[in-house]
């Protein structure tokens, strides 16, 4: 049962209108709405620990980065197909964020955000470390011959343009179709009770730290699958993808476009890029003219572009 038709009729349409700009859009501007598309489920990922379970992290680069490697170098290495690399992406990232939540959830507050930057840093340094096999800085190309697979006896050439803008609308689709009926249900429910008190949530029988492990799982393994789609869409990993720079990104998409919403993300990812991309062709000081566009957006908008909007004028924007 869908408990809020009006969101899921939105996200529907935000689907169909993401399909036909395809059709409109030249091809520079088609390959930078696959990232978009990416980054946003990368983004969605964290907004799921930061928007609905209250717990700010410093470190999810290291989920993103997990997903990437697991992929990346299960088909550069074992020659596997993509499919069955962004599979075992998926699963490296899940068993990953459990193990890390485990242990980090122990903690709270600031040292939960300082505990996740260290395990974060640490993965980065060991990417570097073990550069013969991850690439390191210099990173690792995926071969030509091992960027297709055979999709219901059609052959998906990953070097497509369209290809690509179509695997990354469908992965984000399904990601998004996921996080609704999640966040709409019990456990997102359960997820905004611990993030509005949890002392409280305690006191009505229900183990927190379940509730907050599997809100890291989840958001964790979303991230990872992102980091896998992308090293397998563009062919390319490299210890960049693991820097803390990555885990900033997600934070500010999701800031930005309003945290405990489900398209917020989307368009948080989508203002920022583009934002980013237009200003650096203009001036090498594009990042302080960001810096003060994120003052006037924080001034104006306080809980993001889509969570101000839900505050003031449409409460079942969740």
């Amino acid at each position: 049962m869908i408990h809020n038709g009006r969101l899921f009729a939105l996200i529907l349409a935000t689907i169909a209108v993401l399909f036909a700009l395809q059709f409109a859009l030249s091809d520079y501007l088609v390959l930078a709405a696959t990232r978009i598309l990416i980054m946003a489920v990368f983004a969605m990922g964290y907004n799921m620990l930061m928007g609905y379970a209250g717990l700010l992290s410093l470190g999810h680069a290291m989920f993103f980065g997990a997903g990437l490697y697991a992929a990346g170098l299960s088909s550069y290495y074992w020659g596997s197909s993509l499919p069955v690399s962004f599979l075992i992406g998926i699963l490296a990232s899940a068993a990953f964020s459990f193990v890390i939540g485990l242990l980090a959830l122990r903690t709270t507050g600031v040292s939960f955000m300082i505990v996740t930057l260290m395990f974060a840093q640490a993965a980065y340094l060991a990417t570097l470390y073990f550069s013969r096999i991850t690439g390191g800085d210099q990173g690792l190309t995926l071969p030509t011959d091992a960027r297709s697979f055979s999709l219901l006896g059609h052959q998906m050439d990953m070097t497509s343009d369209p290809v690509r803008f179509n695997l990354a609308l469908a992965i984000f689709a399904l990601v998004l179709v996921f996080m609704f009926f999640v966040t709409q249900g019990p456990l997102g429910r359960l997820f905004a009770a611990v993030r509005e008190n949890e002392p409280r949530t305690r006191m009505l029988g229900f183990d927190t730290y379940r509730v907050r492990l599997a809100a890291f799982t989840i958001s964790g393994t979303v991230s990872g699958l992102a980091g896998a789609l992308y090293g397998l869409v563009f062919g390319y990993i490299g210890s960049a993808f693991a820097g803390f720079h990555y885990s900033i990104e997600a934070l500010l998409f999701t800031l930005v476009g309003g945290p405990g919403t489900l398209l917020g993300p989307l368009l948080g990812t989508t203002v920022m890029t583009m934002l980013i991309d237009r200003l650096s062709g203009l001036t090498t000081a594009y990042l302080m003219i960001v810096g003060v566009i994120l003052i006037l957006v924080n001034r104006w908008f306080p809980k993001g572009i889509l969570g101000t909007i839900r505050e003031r004028a449409l409460p079942w924007l969740k």
